[in-house]
């Protein structure tokens, strides 16, 4: 049975006997977030990409900082050479619009120095933290807005790979990185991948105290996902994966050294 088959809950987890309510149309649309690879020419507007950046905006931040930017990409050359700096990805030129979301503490920065007044806290890793994870809960709430526009995305951990190329690339002032991109438009009819199934609830989800061994629970899971990867024509378990993508400094597509860019780039981190 293939997700598109399935209710939108059971698809999430790849689960056909899951009985799970989805009691809006908000919580539809999240359940049936996929990540889109192949775009159509089709232009993602000016009013869409306000739109998104609005719904950004309205997402939470830490003691309003709002301590992160966003820089919206359509220029061909740009994105293709993003898309070098990116493993590689085609899907980075493909989309109509690719947006790189920063952690930006350079604002902050800037407005201290206007006033002579001290900044130190922000050379903590409390405060380097705080800016990342600034533009991922803007860029999730940008997401949502998008998919509910009818625009697929893809999230692009890769603009990490090169981090002071594409700092170079995009023009970035110091104390500024690129903590992932974005790509956007419409997806593709052709497109073969659809809802990944996640973890059980159980594998994630505890009451009042930790539980190991429901966390280390995966092997359902671990069957679920091979049956989705042979359908979209790739391999492996979700183990397979974990133990792969985290198996060394070799398997980081060269992020084993961002600590290094990050101090360059002006986030000390200490």
């Amino acid at each position: 049975m293939t997700t598109q088959s399935l209710s939108a809950a059971a698809a999430r987890y790849g689960d056909p006997d899951l009985e799970l309510p989805v009691p809006n149309e908000t919580v539809a649309l999240q359940f049936a977030h996929r990540s889109v690879r192949r775009f159509r020419a089709d232009p993602v507007s000016d009013e869409q990409l306000a739109t998104m950046v609005a719904a950004a905006q309205s997402a939470p931040t830490s003691s309003n900082l709002q301590a992160w930017s966003v820089v919206a990409v359509r220029d061909p050359g740009r994105k293709a050479r993003l898309a070098a700096l990116g493993a590689g990805n085609p899907f980075i030129e493909q989309a109509p619009l690719f947006l790189v979301w920063l952690a930006d503490l350079g604002r902050a920065r800037r407005l201290a120095e206007r006033r002579a007044a001290p900044l130190a806290a922000a050379d903590y890793v409390e405060t380097t933290l705080l800016a990342a994870l600034d533009a991922t809960l803007a860029a999730q709430n940008a997401i949502v807005a998008a998919e509910s526009l009818g625009l697929g995305v893809c999230c692009v951990g890769a603009m990490r790979n090169h981090p002071e190329e594409v700092a170079a690339e995009l023009g970035l002032p110091p104390h500024t990185f690129a903590v992932f991109g974005l790509a956007v438009g419409v997806p593709d009819p052709g497109e073969r991948a659809g809802v990944k199934p996640r973890l059980p609830q159980r594998a994630v989800l505890h009451h009042e105290t930790y539980s190991v061994a429901d966390a280390d629970d995966v092997e359902a899971y671990d069957g679920r996902l091979a049956a989705y990867n042979e359908a979209v024509g790739l391999s492996g378990t979700w183990t397979d994966r974990v133990v792969r993508r985290l198996a060394g400094p070799e398997s980081m597509a060269g992020r084993h050294t961002l600590r290094a860019s990050l101090e360059r780039l002006g986030f000390p981190s200490r």
